[in-house]
């Protein structure tokens, strides 16, 4: 049974979720302040954190910083905040996804369900994959670069794999957020798609603003540019 935190002081928001949530059998932990919220992480593991931004006591961004210096789970932002900026801001600090109130219960659980599927891959497939100097190891989850661990969302990990298991080929857009989703991609925009692929390149690339691995085909999608070994 999957185990999510949910940090949110609206009472009623709080009330709605935790009814859907437990209705679909997962185990809602709930924290209306970062003090608990920090508290309710120590006392044990949680499959996913649904965060709002503006709480009694600080910032979720603040929260969101603190957990992803030592873990991945995934990241959902529950907040009032709109604007382009803000929706930025909680994807570049390593959240997985962002949702504006007010919530609709359906299209959360079909967001939590995307970010949850942590490991896309057929298990009968090769443990480790090589590409110059990456390395997926598929089966644990993980991706290195010179040896060297990357610390990549569990969306940036999905986007990495879908583009990895398809070397010297186009992805497109469309074919990129169907996948990630699971569905046609309503729930998320070009912009925001740009967002991942940026973030990504980040971690990936050695020169960022010149991709060798991550290629950018104008008008199409984009495409890993460089052979795989192993798969």
């Amino acid at each position: 049974m999957k185990r999510i935190l949910l940090v949110e002081d609206d009472a009623n928001l709080v009330f709605g979720i935790e009814y859907t949530l437990s209705g679909e059998g997962y185990t809602v932990i709930l924290a209306a302040s970062l003090e608990e919220a920090r508290k309710a992480l120590e006392a044990g593991d949680v499959d996913l954190v649904l965060l709002d931004v503006n709480l009694p006591d600080g910032s979720g961004y603040e929260l969101c910083k603190e957990i992803r210096r030592a873990s991945q789970v995934p990241i959902i932002f529950l907040t009032a905040l709109d604007e382009e900026a803000n929706v930025v801001a909680g994807l570049d600090l390593g959240a997985d996804d962002y949702m504006t109130k007010p919530i609709r219960t359906k299209e959360l659980l079909s967001r939590m369900k995307a970010v949850l599927r942590r490991n896309p891959v057929n298990m009968e497939e090769a443990n480790v994959w090589k590409s110059d100097d990456i390395q997926v190891r598929v089966l644990e989850g993980t991706v290195f670069k010179n040896n060297k661990e990357l610390i990549l969302t569990a969306l940036e990990y999905r986007l990495l794999l879908m583009l990895i298991t398809h070397p010297k080929q186009i992805c497109s857009r469309t074919a990129i957020l169907g996948n990630l989703w699971d569905m046609s991609g309503e729930f998320i925009d070009d912009n925001t798609l740009s967002v991942h692929i940026r973030r990504l390149r980040e971690k990936i690339e050695d020169v960022p603003a010149a991709p060798q691995y991550i290629i950018t085909v104008r008008g199409v999608g984009y495409k890993w540019n460089a052979e795989v070994s192993g798969r």
